[in-house]
């Protein structure tokens, strides 16, 4: 006998339950009907199925049961001097499938309207047994659309990253560190009076969020600003398209609420800014395209990059109250491929540096005391990727096999076991650690 039990008053029950019968609910929906103004509304499906196959020559740092790769680990020794992360590993996934719903429905505020819920099993935390293969919100937006004005509101992909110009590499990781890389809850809004266009956005944070959680950005009480101007040139006789653009972008976090001293707690307000930068080229032919993207980046750490912030300094010993400073990064990548229609051949290379900060570093944590670190690779220097690619393409259904070869520089150290790297975080001496990904994947739209 099989005991089955179910605690449908558990939170995580109450979840599973939830997205089942959304799913049982969604062939229901699927249809399509027009009113008496002949306007239409109803949804419609597609997706993807894919599935990974990949194996690492060492040890590294990732998402996702190693679905996301980041860059490689440092060296680990053992009591006999052993590096522990110079183990190999590998791995068969497919959580990256996923289930899309397009709606449609009749006009509203003299402006067509549509909207996107789509889903993946790709789970929103990294821990191991607990939510990989979970299902997760992906995109779900609303957008209005004016002969020359869009307004979007919902969770889409943040602004630095740019839909028309981003990595095609087979690795779900996008091209990370040196891309930026999220989806954001946000309201956007794009205006495009001719081959230009500007668009402002307002965005809070959800899957990826700051050093300790979402809740740093939402106590500055401003949301996530950017800015950006896209220049799009079209030449459909010779079957040619230009994109370039620039995006800046803001942010604003409160790490603190209160500091402690002692068993006393003081309020606090002290916020960081950030200031980021991002320029994308795209050109494309009908047999090849060509990318680029190039970012300078202040606490960057929610969009997967090197850096975040730091303690500057202690303004107040007697309620260890603290200054902060951002960690800076630059970073670009390029990438170019062939258009063919049963075949398509791709090289990407990209390179991302830790630039330290613009003022002195007294530690890498948002309490005094050491106990939360607030940065991604401060230990460092930079890390380099090549990725050539290969992708077999038969209508709906292709495969492609990718090598990725990735390089981090981790900062040395001196006599005294310390990091060499100065009192702003610039790493003086390092020494490179390569990870090799051999990854073939297979897809089917639908």
């Amino acid at each position: 006998m099989i005991d089955v039990n179910f605690d449908l008053k558990s939170p995580e029950m109450k979840r599973k339950t939830c997205y089942f019968l959304i799913l049982m609910a969604l062939p229901l929906v699927a249809f399509t009907q027009t009113n008496s103004e002949n306007q239409t509304f109803g949804v419609k499906f597609s997706g993807l199925i894919k599935n990974d196959f990949f194996r690492d020559s060492r040890e590294s740092y990732t998402i996702r049961e190693g679905d996301f790769l980041l860059y490689p680990k440092e060296v680990n020794p053992d009591a006999d001097g052993k590096d522990i992360n110079a183990k190999s590993s590998f791995n068969f996934l497919s959580i990256q499938s996923r289930l899309t719903a397009k709606i449609t429905a009749p006009d509203a505020f003299g402006a067509k309207l549509s909207g996107v819920l789509e889903a993946d099993f790709f789970g929103n935390e990294n821990a191991a047994f607990t939510d990989v293969n979970g299902f997760r919100l992906r995109h779900a937006f609303v957008k209005l659309n004016w002969p020359k004005t869009e307004l979007l509101t919902g969770q889409y992909w943040h602004p630095m990253f740019v839909t028309s110009c981003f990595s095609g590499v087979v690795s779900f990781n996008t091209g990370v560190p040196m891309q930026p890389f999220s989806r954001n809850p946000q309201i956007r809004i794009t205006h495009k009076p001719g081959k230009l266009s500007f668009g402002a956005a307002l965005s809070a944070q959800r899957d990826f969020t700051s050093p300790t959680g979402s809740s740093v950005l939402r106590y500055s009480s401003l949301p996530d600003v950017s800015g950006m101007i896209t220049w799009e040139n079209p030449d459909k006789e010779k079957k040619r398209d230009f994109t370039t653009g620039l995006i800046i972008n803001y942010k604003s976090l409160q790490p603190l609420l209160h500091t402690t001293k002692g068993t006393q707690k003081f309020v606090t307000s002290e916020t960081v800014e950030g200031l980021s930068a991002s320029l994308f080229i795209k050109y494309k032919t009908q047999d090849y395209t060509v990318k680029f993207q190039g970012v300078y980046g202040q606490n960057l750490y929610d969009l997967l990059q090197l850096g975040g912030f730091a303690v500057h300094a202690v303004t107040d010993t007697a309620r260890n109250s603290v200054k902060y400073t951002t960690l800076n990064t630059l970073s670009f990548w390029s990438e170019f491929q062939t258009n063919g229609d049963k075949i398509q051949f791709g090289l990407w290379g990209g390179y991302t540096q830790n630039l330290g900060s613009n003022k002195s570093i007294l530690n890498y944590s948002n309490k005094v005391d050491g106990t939360e670190i607030t940065s991604r690779g401060n230990n460092i220097k930079s890390v380099y990727r090549i990725s050539p690619r290969i992708i077999f393409l038969r209508g709906n259904f292709n495969f492609a096999t990718e090598m990725e070869i990735t390089g981090a520089a981790y900062a040395t150290r001196d006599n005294e076991g310390k990091l060499n790297r100065d009192n702003f975080g610039i790493i003086s001496d390092a020494e490179y650690i390569h990870n090799l990904r051999l990854l073939f994947s297979v897809f089917y739209n639908f």
